[in-house]
């Protein structure tokens, strides 16, 4: 590739390092809810429903989802820098609305704008990483993404719980909230650059070795279509990633609660669910494993070592042990997260790969909802550590059908065929 838009992470380093400080931003963003928020459903709203509660969870999921196709799509049309501000925008009302909301519903409404935040700035951020890397060092750029992504997470969930036990639930740790969004949003308009050159500089270098013209004009509904059920290792990557959400969910709703139950002050909780996001910080090193011995092993091993670490917390006691097995399930989703994600990148065509991997975020997102349901019903109607069997118990029934059904896709190890 040559002129300016030459790809790699060293080339582009200025802007990939924003980009790392945006998604890391957005990671604060969805942490700053993830400890506080569930036990605020129970205390200050006085909710005895998990299913209720976990409205909140639905919102988010649903508009993530939908926000995930259609930004994917929107930035390969206008570019990437515009849906970046606009998701920023989206994200100012939330402490505001979490500050004053005078019942649960109005927190619920508050995570649909979370839903728009978390669909279209992680997912530019993303993108944009890809294409500032080039092919080389995709499962790099993925996982940097990721595990920035989630060490802002349990950040946020760790500096709330510290907050809420020393102020009170609110509104002091949305005052933290309010902060970061103030800050990344200057970032986005000021300092982030458009990415879409690269990717167009990229296509015009593959359509010189032969790349046919017609996969690089598939029309939305095509790549819909292929992305979810028309190619057998996408509609793996599409479930797996639709379930590997559940334990993500559970972490969200189901932790909280279940370690309230067991004794733990509110500061404990945000250690041992911090200890599960922290764990994301290897996607560093996953996402680069998957460059080097291919993307099926890391998502196989992944998704049996969450599912044995979600089984683990309700099966042993003592504070301690909750950490160490909060921190091994989300291991298990530092090896899967990204190569899942390089899967869906690396059947995409540089001209529509954000709107591909718009497609693989959708349905993936979709498992925050469906999981929010299936966890609420399930502790509502039998116990919460029915909730904990149950995500185990999916998460090694997808891993299993990953190992059966999804080809390689690495160009070096697998004969996937992207046409």
């Amino acid at each position: 590739m040559s002129g300016e838009y030459t790809q790699g992470v060293r080339k582009n380093w200025r802007q990939f390092l924003l980009q790392v400080l945006t998604v890391f931003a957005v990671g604060l963003t969805m942490g700053a809810e993830r400890n506080v928020v569930p036990i605020m459903g129970a205390e200050t709203f006085g909710l005895e429903s998990v299913l209720v509660i976990g409205s909140f969870v639905v919102s988010f999921g649903v508009v993530k989802a939908v926000l995930n196709l259609y930004s994917g799509k929107w930035a390969d049309e206008y570019g990437r820098k515009p849906v970046l501000v606009l998701g920023w925008l989206a994200a100012i009302p939330i402490p505001f609305i979490l500050i004053f909301a005078p019942n649960w519903w109005w927190v619920t409404l508050g995570n649909v704008l979370l839903g728009v935040n978390q669909g279209v700035a992680w997912s530019m951020s993303m993108i944009s990483k890809i294409e500032l890397a080039g092919p080389d060092e995709r499962g790099l750029a993925a996982g940097i993404d990721e595990a920035f992504g989630y060490t802002g997470v349990a950040v946020g969930a760790w500096l709330t719980g510290v907050i809420a036990a020393q102020y009170g639930l609110r509104p002091e740790p949305f005052y933290f909230l309010l902060l970061v969004i103030a800050v990344a949003t200057l970032l986005a308009v000021v300092l982030i650059e458009e990415t879409l050159p690269y990717a167009r500089a990229e296509a015009a270098d593959d359509a010189t070795d032969g790349e046919p013209d017609e996969e690089a004009e598939l029309p939305f509904v095509e790549i819909v279509k292929r992305a979810t059920y028309r190619d057998r290792t996408l509609f793996a990557a599409a479930q797996a990633g639709h379930v590997e959400n559940f334990v993500d969910t559970l972490v969200w709703i189901a932790f909280p609660l279940f370690l309230v139950a067991q004794g733990l002050d509110v500061a404990q909780v945000g250690v041992v669910v911090g200890a599960h996001s922290a764990a994301y910080f290897l996607q560093v090193y996953t996402g680069r494993l998957g460059d080097r011995i291919g993307r099926k092993p890391p998502i196989v091993a992944g998704f049996f070592l969450a599912g044995g670490g979600v089984l683990g917390m309700v099966l042993v006691e003592g504070y301690y042990a909750w950490i160490l097995l909060s921190a091994v399930s989300g291991v298990g989703m530092a090896l899967h997260y990204p190569n899942l994600i390089s899967v869906a990148s690396d059947a995409a065509h540089p001209l529509w790969r954000s709107t591909g991997l718009g497609v693989y975020r959708m349905w993936r997102d979709f498992g925050y909802a469906v999981g929010a349901v299936l966890i609420g019903i399930s502790i509502d109607l039998v116990s919460l550590e029915a909730a904990f069997y149950g995500t185990a118990a999916a998460m090694f029934l997808s891993g299993t059908y990953v190992i059966l059904r999804m080809d390689e896709t690495h160009p070096e190890f697998g004969d996937y065929d992207v046409s």
